[in-house]
């Protein structure tokens, strides 16, 4: 087995790795990696529905959607990420109790009880500090799983606080759990290193044919071209969310404003203005500009850049109208 300590803590890049080493290596691989501020959305969820868009765009955190499923997470510096990449039987790939057992006895070692609950979680006292995913390939499986260390609790919250009532899909949600650090239930304080490499120590020797790799500029130049021809693009991040509604209401002195958005592929399937406003110009014009435009501020700002909106909607901004559709 290949034992990899990724030091990178680009999140495009870090996504790109998993990818690359899985369609590129035939030896089964664990390997360990941080991501600076970001949050990591699953292969089926419809990104918008899962994040504070405000949020995320005043704190510039990446949004990178990954290649398992299953729910959103925030990833910072105090969060490891763990990879397992195995081959196996056709039917027999997908195993969470496996793969999240060895972090189980790492921890026992150091006095800390954890438990696998659920479909794929791990706590300590009934607190969630690791959600994982599988995705399956060939025939190899991808697990991996976060493990809270020494996360920023309160920036994990209000990355991932969203309005439900906004969308309407058949995306998968995420489910949000009460949370928990590893390291508040140490009985010795360690740092965020040393666990990295208690947890890698043990790893190798559960595996006799275990070895360490270092990423290679050969590597490093392949994961790279990737990331930026896949995992960095708004059509992957954004784009590949399943069809979805959108609704808001907005209102200003010029009054009440309803704007219904369905987006098939992230671009603007139909878009419809209703209330109580006033308009010298007819709003269909503005609802025509819109269609087939991605649903991205800056993608819709360009298209509203010849409307005077005060003729459409009297009273309401340019960035009222935009706010109104995010």
């Amino acid at each position: 087995m290949l034992c990899i300590y990724n030091t990178s803590i680009q999140p495009y890049f870090n996504l790109a790795t998993e990818e690359y080493f899985i369609k590129n290596f035939e030896e089964d691989i664990f390997m360990l990696w941080r991501n600076s501020p970001s949050i990591i959305v699953g292969k089926h969820q419809n990104t918008l529905a899962e994040i504070n868009l405000d949020y995320v765009n005043e704190n510039e955190i990446p949004v990178v959607r990954r290649l398992s499923g299953g729910g959103t997470v925030f990833h910072d510096l105090g969060n490891v990420n763990f990879t397992f990449i195995k081959k196996g039987e056709e039917g027999k790939l997908v195993d969470f109790k496996k793969y999240t057992q060895p972090i189980i006895d790492v921890l026992k070692e150091i006095g800390i009880d954890a438990k696998f609950e659920g479909r794929n979680d791990l706590t300590i006292k009934g607190k969630k500090f690791s959600g994982n995913a599988e995705h399956v390939w060939q025939n190899k499986v991808l697990h991996h799983g976060t493990l809270l260390f020494s996360a920023n609790i309160s920036s994990l919250t209000e990355a991932l606080k969203v309005n439900p009532l906004k969308f309407t899909d058949k995306a998968v949600k995420s489910v949000r759990s009460r949370v928990t650090n590893i390291s508040e239930h140490l009985n010795h304080p360690i740092d965020i290193i040393d666990f990295i490499e208690l947890i890698m120590n043990y790893i190798k020797s559960l595996y006799s044919d275990s070895h360490l790799y270092k990423i290679n500029e050969k590597d490093q130049q392949k994961i790279q071209q990737l990331a930026n021809n896949k995992y960095s693009i708004w059509d992957w991040n954004f784009g590949y969310s399943p069809k979805y509604n959108f609704q808001k209401s907005v209102q200003t002195k010029g009054g009440n404003l309803d704007i219904n958005l369905d987006v098939v592929k992230g671009k603007i399937n139909q878009i419809k203005f209703y209330g109580d406003y006033f308009h010298r110009s007819e709003t269909e014009e503005i609802e025509q500009a819109l269609t087939g435009i991605i649903h991205q501020k800056e993608a819709i700002s360009l298209a509203l850049k010849s409307f005077e909106i005060e003729n459409y909607f009297a009273g309401f901004s340019q960035d009222d109208l935009i706010n109104g559709m995010f």
